[in-house]
């Protein structure tokens, strides 16, 4: 999970839609804004692009709660169709961080170790910050349904291989430091917009006196 930076102002077809009977907050504009502004990934797994994108409220209106929420631009995230259903389960609440206007990474170590995805707290203690990582580690490790097992291996597997083509260009670019090239990927790899970058970033915060020049852009 990684900082985003929700455009501003809302979509005006948001207070359209609110005024109205059945209002909708799936409206076209609003999605388009949503893909734009959360780079095309899912703001929990970070698989890019999203299948199956979805509307998912941080603060839950199901049930009656947060109702007044359902059309605010500052609760609404783009998501996947897997780890919305994940996050709907009520352990989780409202005490997701919310990556708009919170730093994921600076709370959050995201690793793979030997094809195994872990998400820890740097500081256990905080409700909000054990619940992200919690929902991190379900989304990618969950097993309690046949569909979901299946969900969560493929976004591992894709995880993965992203992981395997990174440290690929890292290595080029370690072993000629003159390849521009390799270089170039590297850094674009490391970018928000790109798929699972907490991961890649992580990687190079804790290889950082290796990666002194990589370490400086993130």
């Amino acid at each position: 999970m990684i900082k985003v930076e929700r455009s501003f102002p809302a979509p005006e077809a948001l207070s359209i839609e609110s005024r109205k009977t059945n209002g909708n907050y799936r409206h076209p504009e609003v999605i388009a804004r949503l893909q734009k502004d959360f780079h095309a990934k899912c703001y929990i797994c970070e698989i890019k692009p999203v299948q199956d994108p979805e509307v998912e409220h941080l603060y839950p209106h199901k049930g009656g709660l947060y109702k007044e929420r359902m059309f605010d631009w500052n609760n609404l995230f783009y998501s996947c169709g897997h780890c919305n259903g994940i996050k709907n389960n009520k352990k989780y609440g409202d005490l997701i961080l919310d990556c708009c206007r919170i730093d994921p990474e600076e709370y959050i170590h995201h690793a793979v170790v030997k094809n195994e995805v872990i998400a820890v707290a740097r500081n256990p203690g905080n409700a909000s910050i054990d619940a992200t990582v919690d929902l991190i580690n379900e989304v990618f490790n969950s097993s309690n349904t046949g569909i979901r097992e299946i969900a969560s291996s493929m976004r591992r597997d894709e995880l993965i291989q992203e992981m395997n083509a990174f440290l690929k260009y890292l290595d080029q670019y370690s072993q000629n430091h003159n390849d521009k090239l390799s270089l170039r990927i590297v850094k674009s790899m490391l970018s928000c917009e790109s798929a699972f970058s907490a991961f890649k970033r992580e990687y190079i915060r804790m290889h950082h006196n290796l990666y002194a020049e990589l370490f400086r852009i993130l």
